[in-house]
């Protein structure tokens, strides 16, 4: 191996523990929080395309899990916000940390890709740009996603809360 070679080595490494850190400290968060609002949940993390991913998930169907996701996932999105406020207390580095419950973001994730393929076919087969519905930054990174796979580009337009994404011909 060359020098490069084991610097990069060791900067992955030092990357994973860094995220698996923020992981220990969001679960400890997200423990603490559950027992203040009496509901039960498992947590489960791991590392996502260079972030801490956690998740809450529950076996006693995810009813009570439902009332931390919220209507359209507002509750779930202050909740990252908190979680990664929390690690940012602990390691003093902003954290990029995604929180999943009850399976909500990775159910989102999966019609978000559908609607992006869609407005990439519908923007093959017209020629013609197609504006999206506005969308929380989450959102429109999975439209973005699909849309590349697709092989066309798109953009992001507006300003927030009401940011959209635009699919572009190629």
């Amino acid at each position: 191996m060359t020098e490069g070679t084991t610097s990069a080595a060791a900067e992955g490494a030092d990357t994973l523990t860094r995220l698996e850190q923020e992981g220990e400290i969001a679960a400890d968060y997200l423990e603490g929080l559950l027992d203040i609002a009496d509901l039960d949940g498992d947590i489960d993390m791991d590392v996502e395309a260079d972030r801490a991913a956690v998740s809450i998930i529950s076996d006693a169907g995810s009813r009570d899990l439902q009332k931390l996701v919220g209507r359209d996932g507002e509750v779930l999105e202050a909740l990252q916000e908190l979680t990664r406020l929390a690690v940012h207390r602990e390691t003093g580095d902003r954290s990029r940390l995604m929180l999943d419950i009850a399976g909500y973001r990775a159910q989102k994730r999966a019609e978000l890709s559908e609607l992006g393929a869609k407005a990439a076919a519908e923007v093959k087969s017209t020629g013609e740009p197609v504006k999206l519905k506005p969308m929380t930054p989450f959102e429109r990174k999975v439209v973005h996603d699909a849309v590349k796979s697709a092989g066309l580009r798109s953009e992001s337009e507006g300003e927030e809360p009401q940011r959209f994404v635009v699919v572009l011909p190629a």
